[in-house]
């Protein structure tokens, strides 16, 4: 590409300069005859732009290509550090002696990723430290696998990096010590997540806002933390911290009725709860009911959690516009619990039910009261068959994606959603055994802007991953536009390496299939509905 025009040099006739360049008018006896073509003295185009808009440029190359343009010339490297602001780097203790020269290169990063792999030694409190000190406009910090990092290199770090707001820590050894010095010390800090933090043990200090920053003066707005021996160090924190929006608690040990009565004591904006594979019951729900601004509720794989703790929820939040609940098969939560939330919630836009037995009556009282309802999924459970369908192909007229997943539905249930639910976009059918392909087919004829995703639509590859052989299920994606649909990934020219390289890249993450897939697919589709509607 382009080069400065003070190291420009001169075209030897043997070389064919490619950088971006134009004739230029010279004087005699600079031009040299190529065969029929006249080469003359080139200028660089690029050093006409500014810095500024060259690094506009460089904003939507991808990593490689950014790396290869800063090999260019002198300029391109000094512009293309001055505009890096998002870094990631292997943490291992080797980097260390080279930190001062890349830093001094990439001096404007705000955003910081520093990872180790558990067979290395990760950088020590001194590398942290030495980070800090040279990157003070430090907005967002993600670490993972840091073990060296102890309480004091945490306090280091937060005394310098004082703009920071965001932080995400995993699988790292400093404790509770270092958590309260970055709560005392960044005062703007508005995100923490915190997950397998080994320093936190039974024997460990409360964590908390400092007094100064203690109730609404706090900017904290998001907590999540997963899989800790110990997290309710943290219910000072949860409990006082009144600008709290999200909570995420995640596979955390201990009982956790106690936190969450703490947060409903008081006066709480919170608006978004997530509870997975806790030890909670009907004690927290209920405390979580006293919070009237929640609008998302994730209930997922609580076993102690019933009908009475849902109708709780379901009379005081009546702002509820999400509503995830997996009910792992227990049958604890079920038509009465959905019923109130028919009743009370009629703001609901987003319903996933996992593993929960619901009857015609329950979603036949969703369906008709919950008239904004866009977002339906049901999966794993017994009592869903093709009457319930037909009821909510009637009624819900506001349906714009729905999915079905391991119900006992047939094709006369796909059938009703032919004229039914006339706002339906997208339709997703997986594990319903009784359903065939044929069904499929017809409802993309009779509706042709509806997006179909059935189990016929997916192909099997074979692939060989460390010597093993192995098979995937590829899910090919469908792109419809004026009525015609067209299988991408399925056919066999063109994009045969692409495909076999990610069939091996979705067999090596195989560990992923028992993972709750539906909710990453709505926290997709809500996403994108978002930011259309922002638009």
């Amino acid at each position: 590409m382009g080069q400065a025009p003070s190291s420009t040099a001169e075209s030897n006739g043997r070389e064919i300069d490619l950088r971006l360049c134009s004739p230029v008018i010279v004087a005699g006896g600079e031009s040299m005859a190529l065969g029929n073509v006249v080469a003359v003295r080139d200028r660089d185009f690029t050093g006409d732009l500014p810095d500024e808009c060259l690094a506009h440029v460089f904003q939507f190359l991808g990593a490689g290509d950014r790396k290869r343009c800063s090999l260019v010339c002198k300029r391109w490297l000094f512009v293309d550090g001055q505009s890096r602001h998002r870094l990631s780097l292997d943490a291992k203790d080797e980097i260390f002696p080279f930190l001062t020269s890349m830093f001094n290169r990439f001096d404007s990063v705000t955003k910081l990723a520093l990872r180790c792999d558990r067979k290395s030694v990760s950088l020590s409190d001194e590398a942290l430290a030495m980070i800090s000190v040279r990157c003070l406009n430090l907005t967002r910090v993600k670490l993972r696998g840091c073990r060296e990092i102890t309480d004091l290199g945490m306090e280091e770090f937060a005394r310098n990096c004082k703009n920071l707001k965001k932080l995400s820590v995993g699988s790292c050894n400093f404790g509770a010590k270092g958590v309260n010095a970055m709560l005392e010390h960044c005062k703007l800090l508005e995100e923490l997540s915190v997950k397998r933090l080994r320093g936190i043990h039974e024997a460990a200090e409360l964590i908390h806002l400092p007094a100064a920053a203690a109730g609404s003066s706090s900017s904290l707005r998001s907590i999540c933390l997963k899989e800790l021996v110990n997290g309710q160090v943290f219910e000072p924190l949860v409990a006082t911290t009144k600008t709290l929006k999200t909570l995420k608690i995640i596979r955390c040990l201990g009982d956790w009725d106690r936190v969450l009565q703490m947060i409903g004591d008081g006066k709480s904006s919170l608006s978004e709860i997530h509870l997975e594979r806790l030890q909670v019951s009907d004690i927290g729900l209920s405390a979580i009911s006293k919070c009237s601004n929640v609008e998302t509720l994730h209930i997922v794989k609580t076993p102690e959690c019933s009908n009475y703790g849902l109708i709780n929820v379901a009379e005081r939040c009546k702002l509820l516009r999400k509503l995830h609940i997996d009910g792992w098969r227990t049958n604890r939560i079920g038509d009465e619990g959905l019923m109130s939330v028919a009743k009370h919630c009629l703001n609901l836009q987003e319903l996933v039910l996992i593993g929960v037995n619901a009857t015609h009556m329950s979603l036949a009282a969703i369906a008709s009261n919950c008239e904004k309802l866009e977002r339906l999924a049901l999966c794993g459970s017994g009592t869903i068959g093709d009457t319930e369908i037909a009821c909510i192909a009637r009624k819900c007229g506001a349906l714009r994606k729905f999915c079905i997943k391991g119900c006992p539905v047939s094709d006369r249930g796909i059938e009703a959603l032919a004229v039914g639910c006339p706002n339906l976009v997208k339709l997703k059918v997986k594990k319903c055994k009784v359903v065939t392909g044929e069904i499929g087919d017809w409802l993309r004829e009779q509706r042709r802007t509806l997006v179909v995703s059935m189990d016929s639509d997916e192909t099997e590859a074979v692939v060989v991953v460390d010597g093993e052989v192995e098979t995937v299920v590829e899910e090919p994606r469908v792109v419809q536009a004026g009525g015609i649909v067209a299988e991408i990934g399925s056919g066999n020219s063109g994009g045969n390496n692409g495909g076999s390289r990610l069939a091996t890249i979705r067999s090596k993450l195989g560990f992923l299939a028992g993972r709750n897939l539906v909710t990453c697919t709505f926290r997709r589709w809500s996403h994108n509905d978002n930011a259309s509607s922002s638009t």
